[in-house]
Protein backbone atom coordinates (compact mmCIF):
# COMPACT_ATOMS: atom_id res chain seq x y z
CA UNK A 1 0.00 0.00 0.00
CA UNK A 2 2.85 2.22 0.70
CA UNK A 3 4.56 1.69 -2.70
CA UNK A 4 1.43 2.30 -3.96
CA UNK A 5 0.73 5.66 -2.71
CA UNK A 6 4.58 6.72 -3.26
CA UNK A 7 4.05 5.74 -7.38
CA UNK A 8 0.73 7.78 -6.85
CA UNK A 9 2.21 10.28 -5.52
CA UNK A 10 5.01 10.44 -7.49
CA UNK A 11 3.56 9.75 -10.88
CA UNK A 12 1.02 13.24 -9.78
CA UNK A 13 4.26 15.27 -9.22
CA UNK A 14 5.62 14.16 -12.77
CA UNK A 15 2.52 15.23 -14.43
CA UNK A 16 2.78 18.70 -12.42
CA UNK A 17 6.35 19.62 -14.15
CA UNK A 18 6.50 21.76 -17.66
CA UNK A 19 5.73 25.20 -17.81
CA UNK A 20 2.15 25.09 -18.03
CA UNK A 21 0.26 27.58 -15.69
CA UNK A 22 -0.66 25.08 -12.70
CA UNK A 23 -2.25 26.27 -9.59
CA UNK A 24 -3.12 23.50 -7.02
CA UNK A 25 -3.89 23.44 -3.34
CA UNK A 26 -3.82 20.64 -0.65
CA UNK A 27 -6.38 21.89 1.50
CA UNK A 28 -9.80 22.53 -0.36
CA UNK A 29 -12.73 21.59 1.24
CA UNK A 30 -15.47 18.68 -0.08
CA UNK A 31 -18.51 18.23 1.94
CA UNK A 32 -21.57 15.67 1.64
CA UNK A 33 -25.15 15.98 3.25
CA UNK A 34 -28.21 13.58 2.70
CA UNK A 35 -31.56 14.58 4.38
CA UNK A 36 -33.79 12.10 5.43
CA UNK A 37 -37.36 12.04 7.71
CA UNK A 38 -34.77 10.34 10.69
CA UNK A 39 -31.63 12.74 10.64
CA UNK A 40 -29.20 14.83 8.12
CA UNK A 41 -26.36 12.89 7.54
CA UNK A 42 -23.35 15.33 6.91
CA UNK A 43 -19.57 15.30 6.64
CA UNK A 44 -16.86 17.09 5.57
CA UNK A 45 -12.50 17.04 5.05
CA UNK A 46 -10.49 20.08 4.69
CA UNK A 47 -8.08 17.68 3.24
CA UNK A 48 -8.85 17.99 -0.63
CA UNK A 49 -5.74 17.97 -3.06
CA UNK A 50 -6.98 19.72 -6.26
CA UNK A 51 -4.70 20.57 -9.39
CA UNK A 52 -5.46 23.24 -12.04
CA UNK A 53 -3.73 23.35 -15.61
CA UNK A 54 -5.08 26.64 -16.86
CA UNK A 55 -3.63 25.77 -20.07
CA UNK A 56 -4.90 22.67 -20.65
CA UNK A 57 -8.00 22.80 -18.94
CA UNK A 58 -6.93 19.91 -16.66
CA UNK A 59 -8.80 19.33 -13.77
CA UNK A 60 -7.81 16.84 -10.35
CA UNK A 61 -9.40 16.12 -7.17
CA UNK A 62 -7.92 13.61 -4.64
CA UNK A 63 -9.02 13.01 -1.22
CA UNK A 64 -8.70 10.76 1.73
CA UNK A 65 -11.66 8.53 2.52
CA UNK A 66 -10.53 8.82 6.34
CA UNK A 67 -10.46 12.67 6.42
CA UNK A 68 -14.04 13.25 6.37
CA UNK A 69 -15.34 14.29 9.60
CA UNK A 70 -18.74 13.80 10.69
CA UNK A 71 -20.84 15.77 14.03
CA UNK A 72 -21.66 11.85 15.46
CA UNK A 73 -18.37 9.33 15.93
CA UNK A 74 -20.55 6.52 15.12
CA UNK A 75 -21.70 8.24 11.93
CA UNK A 76 -17.88 8.19 11.01
CA UNK A 77 -17.03 5.09 12.17
CA UNK A 78 -19.89 3.41 9.99
CA UNK A 79 -19.29 6.12 6.92
CA UNK A 80 -15.81 4.50 6.99
CA UNK A 81 -16.41 0.56 7.97
CA UNK A 82 -19.48 -0.05 6.22
CA UNK A 83 -20.59 1.81 3.33
CA UNK A 84 -17.10 3.26 2.10
CA UNK A 85 -14.96 1.05 3.40
CA UNK A 86 -11.96 2.98 3.75
CA UNK A 87 -9.38 0.42 4.23
CA UNK A 88 -10.00 -1.07 0.75
CA UNK A 89 -11.01 1.99 -0.67
CA UNK A 90 -8.72 4.57 0.44
CA UNK A 91 -9.29 7.59 -1.89
CA UNK A 92 -12.08 9.06 -4.11
CA UNK A 93 -10.59 11.07 -6.89
CA UNK A 94 -12.12 12.88 -10.10
CA UNK A 95 -10.08 13.35 -13.25
CA UNK A 96 -11.51 15.75 -15.97
CA UNK A 97 -11.58 18.84 -17.66
CA UNK A 98 -13.15 22.72 -17.31
CA UNK A 99 -15.06 22.79 -20.81
CA UNK A 100 -15.41 26.36 -21.59
CA UNK A 101 -11.77 27.38 -20.42
CA UNK A 102 -11.53 30.10 -23.13
CA UNK A 103 -14.45 32.00 -21.37
CA UNK A 104 -12.06 32.78 -18.49
CA UNK A 105 -9.81 35.77 -18.23
CA UNK A 106 -7.74 34.57 -16.11
CA UNK A 107 -5.57 37.91 -15.95
CA UNK A 108 -8.11 39.64 -14.34
CA UNK A 109 -10.63 39.35 -11.74
CA UNK A 110 -14.26 37.96 -12.60
CA UNK A 111 -16.58 35.47 -11.72
CA UNK A 112 -17.03 32.65 -14.81
CA UNK A 113 -19.69 30.14 -14.65
CA UNK A 114 -17.96 26.50 -16.23
CA UNK A 115 -19.03 23.10 -16.42
CA UNK A 116 -16.78 20.09 -15.38
CA UNK A 117 -16.68 16.70 -17.21
CA UNK A 118 -14.92 13.83 -15.61
CA UNK A 119 -14.50 10.73 -14.27
CA UNK A 120 -15.68 10.67 -10.48
CA UNK A 121 -13.93 7.53 -8.72
CA UNK A 122 -15.48 6.38 -5.64
CA UNK A 123 -15.49 3.03 -3.60
CA UNK A 124 -13.35 1.94 -6.49
CA UNK A 125 -15.98 2.96 -9.28
CA UNK A 126 -15.46 5.25 -11.58
CA UNK A 127 -18.11 7.13 -13.44
CA UNK A 128 -18.58 10.18 -15.89
CA UNK A 129 -19.91 13.19 -14.18
CA UNK A 130 -20.78 16.40 -15.54
CA UNK A 131 -21.37 19.63 -13.12
CA UNK A 132 -21.80 23.12 -13.08
CA UNK A 133 -19.47 25.56 -11.76
CA UNK A 134 -18.40 28.85 -10.44
CA UNK A 135 -14.38 29.48 -10.95
CA UNK A 136 -13.48 32.82 -9.19
CA UNK A 137 -10.50 35.04 -9.54
CA UNK A 138 -9.54 37.64 -7.29
CA UNK A 139 -6.25 39.19 -6.81
CA UNK A 140 -4.88 36.67 -9.28
CA UNK A 141 -6.38 33.58 -6.74
CA UNK A 142 -8.56 31.47 -8.33
CA UNK A 143 -11.15 29.82 -6.15
CA UNK A 144 -13.90 27.09 -7.45
CA UNK A 145 -17.19 25.70 -6.38
CA UNK A 146 -19.65 22.74 -7.74
CA UNK A 147 -22.69 21.14 -6.03
CA UNK A 148 -23.97 18.19 -7.65
CA UNK A 149 -25.67 15.07 -6.29
CA UNK A 150 -24.59 11.29 -7.23
CA UNK A 151 -26.99 8.26 -6.56
CA UNK A 152 -24.58 5.40 -3.94
CA UNK A 153 -26.11 2.42 -5.97
CA UNK A 154 -24.10 3.99 -8.70
CA UNK A 155 -21.05 3.39 -7.28
CA UNK A 156 -21.98 0.01 -5.38
CA UNK A 157 -22.53 1.51 -1.83
CA UNK A 158 -24.64 -0.20 -0.53
CA UNK A 159 -27.46 0.68 2.17
CA UNK A 160 -28.59 -2.07 4.62
CA UNK A 161 -32.25 -2.58 4.81
CA UNK A 162 -32.63 -1.99 8.11
CA UNK A 163 -31.10 1.59 8.05
CA UNK A 164 -32.53 2.48 4.11
CA UNK A 165 -34.80 4.95 5.56
CA UNK A 166 -32.19 6.77 7.88
CA UNK A 167 -29.74 7.49 4.47
CA UNK A 168 -30.83 9.39 1.17
CA UNK A 169 -29.84 7.24 -2.06
CA UNK A 170 -28.60 10.11 -2.85
CA UNK A 171 -26.10 12.52 -1.45
CA UNK A 172 -25.32 16.01 -2.36
CA UNK A 173 -21.80 16.86 -2.90
CA UNK A 174 -20.40 20.32 -2.54
CA UNK A 175 -16.59 21.10 -3.22
CA UNK A 176 -14.91 25.00 -2.42
CA UNK A 177 -11.15 25.04 -3.33
CA UNK A 178 -8.64 28.16 -3.06
CA UNK A 179 -5.94 27.20 -5.38
CA UNK A 180 -3.80 29.56 -3.25
CA UNK A 181 0.01 27.65 -5.10
CA UNK A 182 1.30 27.78 -8.56
CA UNK A 183 3.70 25.59 -9.80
Amino acid sequence: MKRFLFISSLTLLVSLTGTAQKNFTKNGNISFFSKTSMENIDAASNQVMCVLDATTANLQFSVLVKSFSFKKALMQEHFNENYMESDKYPKSTFKGTIADINNVNFSKDGIYNISVTGDLNLHNVTKKVTSPGILSIKSGKISLTSAFNVLLSDYNIEIPKVVEGNISKTIEIKVNVALDQKM
